[in-house]
């Protein structure tokens, strides 16, 4: 027991609710059927009444209590998803439909590998009633754009229901699409062009055309001002449009591990939010009569809190940037109450708050990779700090702190974001923690204030001088990039895939550490956790073979897929982890015989033939399979495939195979079933 003293401190108490609203949520998001409303609204209620009950007992243990406050917030955070799912429910289109002339609104522009994605308001589409139509679509622009956000405009467009996990694993689109809104994705063929149809009726979809059209247009002005070759990346850093940039240089900061500069977060909200407190901190003290009888720093909070709202409306209010507004509106509430911020608390609150205004978020990268490099970074230097104080040492100053605190900053975060990025991503930047050590003194010491200047100078018509040297800075940055980019192109990978057990053990060994109190439990904590997740990756088997609608037969071993062959033409996508693989000679002529894990596979292009077939192959067939015939291990067809949305097979040890079981269609919201 006595490890576990400082687990249950009261200073940790809004943490474990925070990571209980996180587990509900999680849960309720991952489930392959749907809860009803009265069994989590009666698990919710029961657990604050019991957590009322037991905080009223003098006796009960800090720990036990802790425990009963990260039920409470499980409960209440699986109750949150389902609330949501109900607030957000809209039409979902079920098959594929087009071309057809969809009406609506430019919402958002995206960046794409090729040409840009409009995210349209709908107004109308051909041949779908109005009951069945979806709120928001959004469409592949592959040709030159003549349109802007808050445009109304008319595309001929392919549509198709958001695609769902095709693999074990695969990056769970149709969920996140369900939750943002969005009834069906597609292609434009041609090109989008305007129309004269005036605004929605809808004063929340005005609003936020209104905001899209600023937001466009502020990223087209630092765009133009910060120069052609970072203006792409002075635009995302100012209004968080990414459009702008190149493939080239968002891959160069990703494989590099700068990504991190694209979120609009601390970083970001601090320059805005911390210049405007000085600014009118400093100015109202200059009035001595005022100064004299009101506490200056309170309007300067106000002020403060103001322009990070604004900010946070006009950067597109990402999960990041969310996280960073609500932990500045704490500080700066702090200020306004004459309170003491506490960091963790103050993350403990972000948390809370963006998981109950958007649980589904909680699977997200975004989300998990921000509030784990926030978090670890608080903890950190909260740990810091406290052995300072017990050695009686002087706060830090100079060069060298200054030094050693980037340093601990680029690896603590680089490590707390790592097990996620190997999860969702299946790679790290090789030279990430150098990357930084070079970047981030340019983004502090000259981006940062070069960003502020233009702020200060953008009232008065004068902004561009500033934004051109902001925008030299960030050449530099791009020079950063793209050096350690080309030492480990894409990144480094770690041999397989991570399966979802793995980073669930990491995550509990990140929490362990903190919450826990002390260097040695900490470390202990986090070298168990570790461990036991390294040994189960080990073990986790990871040989395969996917058969998707897109008529693609692909093998896998140890986690990557050896070979990706076209067996028929489908009209169906490859899974999202494998759509970057090459395409292998077709098997549409021939018989082909693959071997996989000691399993021989044979792709049938035509119909079946057993004459071939061993007694233990696994046969693939795109044409007909004779009523009775049985040959090999097991036969499936390509209209099994079709109706079945894809189909995977485990490969064991033991060269057995067995079929991967898929969460059914029509169970979720976001999982419908086609209606032919």
């Amino acid at each position: 027991m006595r490890w576990l003293i400082g687990i249950g401190g009261v200073d940790r108490q809004p943490l474990f609710f925070a990571f209980g609203l996180c587990t509900g949520a999680g849960w309720y998001a991952s489930i392959w059927t749907e809860p009803a409303l009265w069994p989590l609204l009666l698990a919710a209620t029961s657990a604050i009444f019991v957590l009322l009950w037991a905080s009223r007992r003098w006796l009960i243990a800090p720990i036990l209590l802790s425990g009963l406050i990260f039920l409470t917030g499980s409960s209440v955070g699986a109750l949150a998803g389902k609330l949501a799912t109900l607030r957000v429910s809209h039409p979902v289109i079920t098959d594929m439909i087009g071309p057809v002339m969809v009406e609506g609104w430019v919402e958002e522009i995206e960046p794409a590998k090729r040409g840009v994605r409009l995210r349209l308001i709908v107004h109308a589409i051909d041949d779908v009633p109005r009951a069945n139509l979806p709120d928001r679509v959004r469409v592949t622009h592959t040709t030159r754009l003549a349109v802007e956000s808050g445009r109304f405009v008319r595309c001929w467009a392919v549509l198709r229901p958001p695609p769902g996990p095709i693999v074990k694993g695969d990056y769970a689109f149709d969920r996140q699409a369900y939750f943002e809104g969005l009834g069906a994705v597609g292609y434009v063929q041609g090109r989008c062009r305007g129309g004269a149809l005036g605004a929605p009726s809808s004063r929340l979809n005005q609003f936020r055309l209104w905001v899209a059209k600023h937001r466009r247009n502020l990223g087209h002005y630092v765009y133009q001002a910060s120069g052609e070759r970072a203006g792409g990346f002075a635009a995302a850093l100012a209004s968080g449009d990414r459009s702008f940039m190149s493939t080239a240089d968002q891959e160069a900061l990703r494989g590099s591990g700068l990504a991190h500069l694209l979120a609009i977060s601390g970083l970001h909200m601090g320059i805005v939010g911390g210049l405007i407190y000085l600014m009118v901190w400093r100015g109202l003290a200059l009035i001595e009569p005022l100064a004299l009888r009101i506490p200056v720093q309170k309007p300067a909070a106000v002020a403060a809190l103001i322009a990070s709202l604004v900010y946070l409306i006009l950067s597109g209010a990402s999960v990041s940037t969310q996280r960073a507004f609500i932990m500045a509106a704490v500080l700066f509430g702090a200020v306004l109450f004459d309170r003491v911020a506490l960091s963790l608390r103050s993350l403990s609150i972000a948390m809370i708050i963006v998981v109950l205004l958007s649980p589904w978020s909680v699977l997200t990268p975004g989300f998990q990779m921000s509030f784990a490099a926030t978090g670890a970074l608080i903890a950190t230097y909260e740990a810091w700090q406290r052995r300072r104080r017990e050695l009686a040492q002087p706060g830090g100053r100079g060069a060298m702190f200054w030094i050693k605190s980037l340093a601990v900053t680029s690896l603590v975060s680089g490590l707390a974001t790592m097990p996620f990025a190997m999860y969702h991503f299946d790679r790290v930047a090789g030279f990430g923690l150098l990357a930084n050590l070079i970047a981030m003194p340019i983004i502090s010491l000259a981006t940062a204030p070069l960003a502020a200047l233009a702020l200060l100078m953008s009232p008065f018509g004068v902004a561009d001088f500033a934004l051109g040297l902001f925008g030299k800075t960030l050449e530099g940055v791009l020079i950063v990039a793209h050096t350690f980019n080309a030492l480990a192109p894409g990144g480094t990978s770690f041999g397989k895939p991570m399966p979802g057990s793995v980073l669930l053990l990491l995550v509990v060994g990140l929490v362990l550490v903190s919450v826990v109190t002390g260097w040695r439990r900490r470390l202990v904590a986090g070298t168990v956790c570790a461990a036991a997740a390294g040994s189960v990756w080990i073990s986790t088997p990871m040989a395969g073979i996917h058969w998707g609608p897109s008529g693609e037969v692909f093998l896998v071993d140890e986690g990557r897929v050896v070979e990706r062959i076209e067996l028929v033409k489908g009209d169906g996508l490859a899974p999202l982890r494998f759509v970057d693989v090459p395409v292998a000679a077709g098997c549409s002529n021939t018989v082909c015989t693959r071997q996989i894990s000691g399993v021989r596979v044979l792709l049938f292009p035509g119909d079946l033939d057993c004459q071939s077939v061993l007694p233990d192959d696994l046969v693939l067939v795109v044409g007909k399979r004779p009523e009775g015939t049985k040959c090999g291990r097991s036969v499936h067809t390509w209209d099994e495939v079709q109706r079945a949305g894809g189909i995977s097979w485990r490969v064991h040890g033991n060269d057995q195979t067995q079929i991967v079981k898929r969460p059914p269609c029509g169970e979720r919201p976001w999982k419908l079933c086609s209606v032919d």
